[in-house]
């Protein structure tokens, strides 16, 4: 007997929430030998009573890192002809890389920096508003860090299913977290970024706590945030800083455009306080994490490399942060 978990994306309006069911074959399958799969849409925002049934189409395989032997599997949601749901936002960043490899090379790498708190079940903070904060960034022992066995764990788990994180570390607020994506393409990345999500809620469950991706859970407290570093090989080769600079005024004429897309609550983490910009205006800078865009410092020193956007929320949808980056950029 082989399990696998079909994972979907809901119809939620300020951030997808992940769904899964689980199917048993007799032997195991490849991705396209996998069969779509029906689903109630009208108990995910995705149908309605009398048009309630949606189709499961695999996508992305990975191993189960918590049930060995047996996977998951990455769904796009479609209607029951075939086409995409207008949930899918997947589908049309797929669309979107196939029309622009047919004019140019696509060879922008993403990666990820995931922010999220650790909340209690009912979804209530951990710590007071008064705790000082500043102590617990990258800290270590009883009352410095919250949930560091959920943390460490979702690496390993992340490394089992085939998403290998770049690393993960407590942040300034105590009980919040970030880990980070390699980087990777545009589909690839934002898959494993939502396969990652999922990894790390279903295994706090065993814990009895929830995982908060609320850009600002108290107001004069750093919020969550979700970075993407930003690279293309004209950026990554030598004299790469000028290409960077160049993409500076790109996003700076787009800003508004970028930021509605960039994860509900945003506005309220945006405030140019607690290490971030301001949510109506750009700014880049040099070593400058109160700037909407992060240019690092080895990076000005060696005259190429990337450049950190660190505009979008935790809330963000990766399928749409990467799509309006390629829009503008590519």
């Amino acid at each position: 007997m082989i399990t696998v978990e079909y994972i979907w994306l809901d119809g939620s309006i300020d951030m997808p929430q992940l769904r899964s069911k689980t199917r048993v074959f007799s032997e195991k399958h490849a991705l396209a030998e996998l069969p779509e799969w029906s689903f109630d849409g009208g108990s995910t925002g995705q149908g309605d009573l009398g048009d309630s049934d949606r189709k499961l189409k695999p996508v992305r395989l990975y191993k189960n890192p918590f049930n060995e032997g047996n996977y998951m599997v990455l769904c796009e949601v479609m209607n029951p002809d075939g086409t995409p749901h207008e949930s899918n936002m997947r589908s049309l960043l797929a669309e979107q890389i196939d029309a622009k490899l047919q004019h140019i090379d696509v060879d922008m790498l993403f990666g990820f920096e995931q922010e999220y708190t650790f909340v209690d079940p009912m979804m209530q903070p951990l710590v007071p508003e008064d705790i000082k904060q500043g102590d617990f960034y990258c800290g270590v022992g009883a009352g410095n860090v919250i949930g560091r066995l959920i943390a460490d764990e979702h690496l390993t788990n992340c490394h089992k299913a085939g998403i290998t994180l770049f690393g993960s570390n407590a942040e300034v607020m105590i009980s919040q977290w970030e880990y980070q994506t390699n980087p990777e393409e545009a589909l690839k990345v934002s898959d494993d970024l939502w396969m990652s999500r999922y990894i790390l809620q279903k295994g706090s469950e065993k814990f009895n706590m929830r995982i908060s991706y609320h850009p600002k859970i108290y107001p004069s407290l750093n919020g969550a945030g979700c970075h993407v570093n930003v690279s293309t090989e004209k950026t990554r080769s030598e004299g790469g800083l000028k290409e960077i600079e160049k993409m500076m005024r790109k996003l700076e004429e787009s800003h508004l455009d970028h930021i509605n897309l960039y994860g509900a609550g945003n506005d309220l983490r945006l405030t140019g306080e607690c290490e971030t910009s301001s949510y109506d205006e750009f700014s880049w800078g040099f070593g400058d994490r109160g700037a909407s865009v992060r240019i690092p410092s080895h990076v000005e020193v060696q005259g190429y490399g990337y450049f950190e956007d660190r505009r979008p929320a935790a809330t963000c949808d990766p399928y749409l942060v990467t799509s309006k980056l390629l829009e503008t950029l590519a």
